[in-house]
């Protein structure tokens, strides 16, 4: 599971666009089933069944809600800067038929800043565009080391009524210090069916996401997609990648049962 699933997993529901009072702070509890791929242009993966804390929170400077959890450094009404964060799981070498025999994968924690331009925000329909820049550390949480860095503009867009539909598509870049990390073969690992390989930087695939939710009362229930086009990737020679594209997906239910007495004024969701 990745990181930024963490994120969504306390994200509460698209809405369609109104203003009115809010509890500053909701609270509850969700279960979520997902299948991920061990990492991009991996053919293989792993399910998970996970419960999980649920939390909305409307605050001035940070927030959780539809869009993630982020800190806002800077807001108005057509331009945002807050912070992004992203991120994957460990993965057992051992596990994996292409790694096998290699150093196991340690999380991976992604974090930078994100510039947002909304070019559209209608009562139904949200248009952006986003550029965030992410630095990327791995940890066996013993020790920090820097991966390098991702960036991924990307144009997402919401339709928000009853239920609400969202999109996004753009491509990643990312420096050769990740693409070393994920898909390098060093020559101690080098086999008769694994030859040596170091990537360069650069393109890293083209990522689709879609995303569908209702909130219905305290109870929310969302699914989501999201596929990585690899077929033009710097790496796509390397001995790791076994497959041009992944596929990720899940859906989650949350039940709210706590709310903040103090209420604050928004104009981006609703609560049916």
């Amino acid at each position: 599971m990745t990181f930024r699933l963490l994120s969504l997993l306390l994200f509460t529901p698209l809405a369609f666009a109104t203003e009115k009072t809010l509890p500053l702070w909701e609270f509850g509890v969700g279960a979520a089933a997902m299948r991920f791929p061990d990492y991009r242009g991996s053919d293989e993966s792993s399910q998970y069944l996970l419960p999980f804390p649920a939390l909305i929170y409307r605050g001035n400077k940070v927030k959780v809600d539809r869009k993630g959890m982020r800190g806002l450094l800077f807001d108005s009404d057509r331009v945002v800067i807050d912070v992004s964060l992203d991120g994957a799981v460990p993965v057992d070498s051992d596990q994996n038929g292409a790694r096998k025999g290699m150093p196991d994968l340690d999380a991976v924690f992604e974090i930078g800043p994100s510039l947002k331009f909304i070019l559209l925000d209608s009562d139904s329909v949200e248009l952006r565009f986003n550029l965030p820049y992410r630095y990327t550390y791995s940890s066996d949480f013993t020790r920090l080391d820097s991966r390098g860095t991702l960036f991924h503009p990307n144009i997402s867009i919401s339709y928000r009524r009853d239920w609400s539909l969202g999109m996004t598509l753009g491509p990643i870049y990312a420096s050769q210090e990740y693409h070393d990390y994920y898909y390098s073969v060093p020559a101690d690992y080098v086999t008769a069916t694994r030859p040596a390989y170091c990537p360069d930087g650069g393109y890293s695939g083209m990522r689709y996401s879609f995303g569908l939710s209702r909130r219905y009362n305290g109870f929310w229930l969302g699914a989501f997609i999201r596929y990585d086009d690899l077929s033009d990737a710097v790496f796509r020679d390397s001995p790791l990648v076994t497959r041009e594209s992944s596929m990720m997906g899940g859906v989650n239910f949350a039940w709210f049962f706590k709310r903040s007495a103090k209420r604050v004024r928004v104009v981006d969701e609703v609560a049916n």
